[in-house]
């Protein structure tokens, strides 16, 4: 991270009127103080939350009471929005994406991952702003990659920095290619992300910071070594990866927001919460070529 966020000792940052307060010990901050509202006028303040979820890795925000419009507004703060044919929109807003949970149709998404590592460009940024929360459940937990990497032996770290993954959307879609009518529902989507190779430590474009970047969900093997190799080593790392000294865990109320880096973190929603309906509004960002 930047200046080594998850290593400094101060419980509070102030950065002009903008409150941060440490969150977990290797990632995380709520920013106080602040509406979004007024952020979004505001280049100077933009440009200091982008930075501050670069260093922090994941930023929360409470009580932003803020229409969709002015939602998909800050996002579009973040860079570029990847937009998604797969989830419904809102009027108004089209880049901000509806992802609902209800008891008929409850959220299969249960393991750690970060967005979209099939694609060749996986996302940069996610933002997440909560507006149906269920009255219990339903928290969501974020691991530090760069964090995990900084924690290996420097003999491992040497090790991994010449190995590259592959990643594979059918392996994250396994769930639904199952279900009736699901191979041919993603057919397109299947030809549209052939598998991709990513490093296994890639190196952040913006704090230069290295990182794990291999996912349950998303990566099937590492390529240079055996198969008994690659699921030994990818086991290892999943587990090191979200061990608890890396994580940080939210507590969503409505109108939450956060932000988080996929190019330094993984995360993991708790399905624990059904048959209470949850709904939140998503903006990505588009990313670049992993190196």
């Amino acid at each position: 991270m930047s200046g080594s966020a998850h290593c400094r000792s101060e419980k509070l940052v102030m950065r002009e009127q903008l409150s941060v307060t440490r969150a977990g010990g290797a990632l995380g901050a709520f920013v106080e103080n602040v509406n979004l509202t007024d952020v979004v006028v505001d280049p100077t303040m933009l440009q200091q939350i982008r930075q501050l979820a670069v260093d922090y890795e994941v930023l929360f925000f409470r009580n932003q009471q803020v229409k969709p419009a002015v939602f998909q507004t800050f996002a579009m703060a973040f860079g570029e929005v990847l937009d998604h044919m797969a989830y419904s929109t809102i009027e108004g807003a089209p880049h901000v994406q509806v992802l609902e949970s209800t008891p008929e149709k409850p959220s299969k998404i249960e393991m750690w991952h970060s967005d979209m590592t099939f694609s060749a460009t996986p996302p940069s940024f996610t933002i997440l702003h909560g507006k149906t929360i269920p009255e219990f459940g339903g928290d969501t937990l974020w691991a530090s990659a760069t964090a995990a990497y900084a924690s290996l032996s420097p003999q491992l770290q040497e090790l991994l920095q010449g190995l590259t993954a592959v990643h594979d959307f059918r392996h994250g879609f396994q769930e639904s290619l199952a279900e009736p009518g699901g191979s041919e529902r993603l057919a397109p989507a299947i030809a549209e992300n052939p598998p991709v190779e990513h490093p296994v430590v890639r190196t952040h474009p913006e704090s230069g910071q290295r990182a794990l970047y291999v996912n349950g969900l998303f990566t099937t093997r590492i390529k240079e070594l055996s198969p008994h190799e690659s699921s030994s080593l990818l086991t290892f790392l999943y587990q090191h990866i979200t061990t608890e000294e890396h994580t940080v865990r939210l507590n969503w109320q409505p109108d939450t927001v956060a932000i988080w880096d996929n190019r330094s973190t993984q995360h993991k929603p708790v399905n624990d919460y059904f048959p209470q309906p949850r709904c939140l509004h998503r903006v990505t960002i588009k990313g670049d070529r992993p190196r």
